[in-house]
């Protein structure tokens, strides 16, 4: 059985519904991550990815309804009746993918959980709620009580390699032996995007979302993001306890498909 702890408890800052614009610029040297100003992973990851996300909630979420390909696959292809976990689930654009899956969500931003429901129109507070805030570190579900996990654009935004690899066996301890975790993050080598990352690089980098809206000044917010270089996902799902079973490309994307090797 599935257990869903009580969400936290935080106050949620209401953010009123901008008529905005935003520019994916190139993170430049002068915009990398400066860690030694930050008292601890923890706070530098509050400071400059979930409080972000809830101030750009309902502008990065008018940007993310066209689901992937291959995410969509791996959902299609599942079994009826599965149930699973979308871990970091933004506006929750995967749930729908298919039908025939019980996905239970979770975000750590209040605000894109928020948009989630919305978006599902998920209501009924005398039972647990499908899409819960939750941090990634410290999921509120059962070990190895689920079939499947996705995990989407989630892992690079934690700030160092033992939280990284952390955070993936937070998602491998979810499902059961048999059960199978994709996880996508970031890539490198990004050679023919507009961002310009490469070989070569720096791996760790504040990318800007600007946003304008009417009558106001612009704003830019900075999150961090973890690059990955070819091969390092799978060393990050190896030294986590995971066994490999497909990886891959997409999207400016590397992606694992992997199960618990100790499940």
């Amino acid at each position: 059985m599935l257990i869903v702890t009580q969400e936290a408890q935080q106050p949620c800052q209401q953010h009123a519904t901008l008529q905005c614009s935003s520019t994916l610029r190139t993170a430049t040297s002068s915009q990398r991550t400066q860690r030694t100003m930050d008292p601890s992973p923890e706070a530098y990851e509050a400071t400059h990815v979930h409080s972000v996300y809830n101030a750009i909630a309902p502008h990065f979420s008018s940007t993310r309804h066209k689901p992937w390909p291959l995410i969509s696959s791996f959902l299609t292809s599942l079994p009826p009746g599965s149930v699973g976990l979308d871990v970091g689930c933004g506006n929750g654009k995967y749930l729908p993918v298919n039908p025939k899956l019980h996905i239970l969500a979770s975000d750590r931003s209040e605000a894109l959980v928020r948009l989630a429901r919305q978006e599902q129109k998920l209501v009924g507070p005398a039972s647990p709620p499908q899409v819960v805030v939750a941090d990634a570190l410290s999921l509120p579900y059962r070990e190895r009580s689920v079939d499947f996990v996705i995990c989407v654009a989630v892992i690079h935004h934690l700030s160092t390699r033992e939280r990284r690899r952390e955070g993936i066996r937070a998602l491998l301890d979810c499902v059961h032996g048999g059960g199978r975790v994709l996880v996508y993050a970031w890539a490198l080598e990004q050679g023919s995007s507009r961002r310009g990352w490469d070989e070569g690089s720096e791996q760790d980098a504040l990318v800007p979302w600007v946003m304008r809206s009417k009558g106001k000044p612009e704003a830019t917010f900075q999150r961090y993001y973890h690059l990955y270089r070819k091969g390092e996902l799978e060393e990050d799902v190896e030294a986590a306890g995971g066994k490999v079973l497909e990886s891959g490309y997409e999207k400016d994307n590397w992606w694992v498909i992997c199960s618990n090797n100790q499940a």
